[in-house]
């Protein structure tokens, strides 16, 4: 069964940075592969995903802060997350959309930024 592995969150003091990895198993063809967070009371929202071809978008709160990556052949995708803030505080789920639509979450990543 196709699952996502994510790992690298924890805490860190603001300023500092996290990366964040999710590894697709089952060999999943993906459109593309992405994060989402979800802190206290608050909805779901977007962060950043990244297409099989490389295009990236992000939520305007990260831009220029956090970077998305993926290794295709290793079904991964990353986040950088540097200059951290109080406000990053959530858990983090990685996202994978297939070429067939179907759409596969992962359990979701802690990350706390508190001195």
């Amino acid at each position: 069964q196709v699952q996502l592995v994510e790992s690298g969150g924890g805490l860190v003091q603001p300023g500092g940075s996290l990366r964040l990895s999710c590894v697709a198993s089952g060999s999943i063809p993906t459109i593309n592969m992405g994060w989402y967070r979800q802190a206290s009371g608050k909805q779901r929202e977007f962060v950043a995903d990244i297409t099989s071809g490389g295009s990236t978008d992000y939520a305007d709160s990260v831009k220029g802060r956090f970077t998305i990556s993926r290794d295709n052949a290793k079904s991964t995708v990353y986040l950088q997350m540097n200059n951290l803030k109080p406000e990053d505080t959530a858990v983090y789920s990685c996202h994978v959309l297939s070429i067939f639509h179907k759409n596969y979450w992962g359990q979701g990543t802690q990350v706390t930024v508190s001195s």
